[in-house]
């Protein structure tokens, strides 16, 4: 397993790439990723009133959260790459830059 954490402004997001021994989380509704490698990571977007709040350095946001949607890779190289995108993704969809986004890969034992 391993974990993709960005942050940015005193929040962060961590999500997950499953490797090949891992057995990624199920859950109703889930699609099959036949797949070595599994990322799994929540969407999130900003929203005006509902949502739950997200607080960050300069300001506090509302978002809401999209299902998680599992996406399959045939190497780690791509299943990291696309980790880093949708991270920084997210939190563009808050007025965060991505170059202001620091993303840490973690290896679990």
């Amino acid at each position: 397993m391993i974990l993709v954490r960005g942050t940015a402004r005193g929040t962060s997001l961590t999500g997950t790439v499953y490797e090949p021994d891992d057995e990624p989380p199920t859950y109703s509704g889930a699609p099959e990723v036949g797949t070595p490698y599994v990322w799994v990571c929540d969407s999130f977007y900003e929203v005006e009133s509902g949502g739950t709040a997200l607080h960050l350095d300069d300001r506090t946001v509302r978002v809401a959260f999209e299902s998680p949607s599992p996406r399959g890779y045939g190497s780690v190289e791509e299943a990291l790459n696309s980790a880093e995108k949708h991270v920084r993704t997210q939190f563009a969809r808050i007025g965060i830059k991505g170059d202001e986004v620091d993303v840490e890969v973690v290896r679990s034992p």
